[in-house]
């Protein structure tokens, strides 16, 4: 007898237990929203497909009087450079620190304890001293999201430099290598699949910063949208909004996760 734990589902089965989450939530959403429709035809909190459909219309392509912008496309934009930028200085930083970190045993001695606690500060405590310090702009919102991304990168960093084999570090040292050497050719090119690794697992925690930081000062972005239209209750535009952010994050994900395995193909190998 085949033990569950050696079956595995072929690509087809996969596909179709991939999809099923969602098709039973799409359920279970239509009955829940029929039944309380029927009850309440101007019921708010689940509304029909049909509502969904004319708002998710309006909002794409319909210019906003005020703005003469469309609002979806606008806020996406909005929202997409913020967090385009925050995760680029992240990365950055987490990269050098990280590396410097795991390769120099006096640095790592002086700074890991305080990019530790720098990383259990929760960032939405700060958010006021941010706004206080760099003011309700744009910069603010970048750093929370660099504040609350960069250290957890950096530790990542320093410990996947910490796992390489030390033999390299080793042979390459007694070849006459200086450490700049040794972190050009041997660390570098071994980090950059796993700081796109990084950049995925902060996906979230990044994104969570971003609307944090949109609802409660700004004028536009997808964050502004939802909280600007709760005080209505107005789930036909806050529920497409938060499926649009999940679908944007997915394919952020999938488009790491696809450079990762095209630049590098001996690292996805390996795993």
């Amino acid at each position: 007898m085949r033990r569950l734990i050696n079956q595995h589902p072929d690509r087809g089965s996969t596909l179709i237990l991939g999809v099923l989450p969602f098709i039973v939530i799409l359920i279970v959403y239509l009955v829940a929203s029929n039944a309380r429709l029927a009850e309440n035809p101007n019921d708010k909190l689940m509304p029909s497909f049909a509502t969904l459909g004319d708002a998710v219309h309006q909002l794409a392509f319909d210019e906003d009087k005020r703005t003469g912008q469309v609002p979806l496309w606008a806020d996406t934009w909005a929202s997409l450079q913020r967090l385009g930028l925050g995760l680029g200085f992240s990365a950055i930083l987490g990269l050098t620190f990280g590396i410097a970190l795991g390769v120099i045993p006096y640095l790592r001695a002086t700074l890991a304890s305080f990019i530790a606690a720098l990383s259990m500060i929760p960032p939405l405590a700060i958010l006021p001293i941010l706004f206080i310090v760099f003011g309700l702009g744009e910069v603010s919102k970048v750093v929370l999201i660099v504040f609350g991304v960069a250290p957890i990168i950096m530790r990542d960093m320093a410990m996947r430099v910490a796992d390489l084999p030390h033999e390299q570090i080793v042979k390459a040292q007694s070849l006459g290598a200086s450490t700049w050497l040794v972190v050009l050719r041997i660390v570098l090119p071994q980090m950059w699949p796993r700081l796109i690794d990084a950049v995925r697992l902060t996906l979230g925690s990044a994104w969570l910063f971003l609307i944090a930081a949109e609802a409660i000062a700004s004028t536009e972005g997808l964050g502004y949208r939802i909280f600007l239209v709760r005080r209505y209750m107005s789930m036909d535009i806050i529920l497409p909004y938060v499926v649009w952010i999940t679908l944007l994050a997915f394919l952020m994900d999938y488009g790491l996760k696809l450079l990762s395995s095209k630049a590098f193909p001996w690292y996805s190998r390996a795993r």
